[in-house]
């Protein structure tokens, strides 16, 4: 049994990731189901979640009548919510699956592991970056960088609310009040890298090591590469760089049981390690012709059938 803990799940093309997993989940024999964080609940230290079973029509989901289910019973249990969510909450109650199912991503590690701040506990393969709640601070880091800055909101995702600082920007005040929202909130500067005009690349990461990658070119004047901003994605390998990057924050991903991630490297240089809900699986389906669903299914029933045993040792 194969648990999405996500959003809303519509006609599964905002959610084609999950989707994908999914519908590998199904093919190798499992019963998928669905259900929101709020549908989760903790009764008598056991976690429960009022779901709904996950078939396909014509190659869409479609949901079938709610039941209670005893998560402790999961082959896996997968948190795939949108940023921002009230992570504590929903985070704390599936702590309590702890050594009966696998989680995917552990619940400990998504607390820790903010999608911008994560990527700054490895500086030496990151751009220059600052995090301030000083739009003073933010247009001075901007100024001194060759290129300007762009500037990120520390809780959104899909490129919403990025905004570049560039070089004599007549807005660059507003900007870095808009994004702290006057100085009300911590946000994110990171040297403006010329090279995302040439690509960002997206690499999909399991267990800390690269599943694959592709390239993500901005369209339409905007400098932000993501899909959701109009992105279009394009073959490519990996090259030293990307690998020497994987490698470097890969033991750091699986001490924090964040076991399904997606990086953006550009120029390069990390620039966000994406946690939760990262998008891209079925873009390197296409792009690779490759089953990388199944691959992740797959790493799944192999992790589930160890913490089996593990329990069975501890009996």
């Amino acid at each position: 049994m194969f648990v999405f803990v996500m959003d809303p799940l519509g006609d599964g093309t905002e959610h084609a990731a999950s989707v994908a997993m999914m519908r590998g989940a199904v093919e190798r024999g499992h019963d998928v189901w669905h259900c929101l964080a709020t549908d989760l609940s903790l009764v008598y230290a056991r976690v429960r979640a009022a779901a709904r079973p996950v078939a396909f029509d014509g190659g869409l989901p479609v949901l079938g009548a709610r039941a209670v289910l005893d998560l402790h019973g999961a082959t896996a249990v997968l948190v795939r919510i949108d940023p921002p969510y009230d992570i504590l909450t929903s985070t704390l109650v599936l702590e309590h699956l702890r050594g009966d199912t696998v989680l995917m991503n552990h619940p400990r590690g998504l607390r820790e592991a903010n999608e911008k701040l994560y990527a700054c506990r490895f500086p030496d393969v990151t751009p220059p970056t600052l995090v301030s709640a000083d739009p003073e601070q933010l247009l001075a880091f901007a100024r001194e960088q060759p290129h300007g800055a762009v500037l990120k909101p520390l809780s959104d995702f899909k490129g919403r609310g990025t905004l570049a600082v560039l070089p004599g920007d007549p807005n660059a005040r507003s900007i870095a009040e808009v994004t702290t929202a006057q100085g009300s909130r911590l946000a994110m500067a990171q040297a403006f890298l010329p090279e995302v005009a040439e690509g960002d690349k997206r690499i999909l990461l399991l267990d800390g090591r690269p599943l694959g990658g592709f390239l993500r070119r901005p369209s339409g004047g905007d400098f932000r590469a993501n899909m959701a901003a109009g992105g279009t994605v394009h073959a490519t390998d990996l090259d030293e760089d990307d690998l020497r990057i994987a490698e470097r924050i890969g033991p750091s991903l699986r001490a924090d049981g964040l076991h399904l991630v997606g990086i953006d490297v550009i120029g390069g240089r990390l620039t966000e390690v994406n946690v939760t809900s990262m998008a891209g699986l079925p873009q390197l389906n296409e792009l690779t012709g490759e089953r990388h669903d199944l691959r992740i299914v797959q790493w799944l029933e192999d992790k589930s059938e160890q913490v089996q045993k593990d329990w069975t040792a501890r009996s």
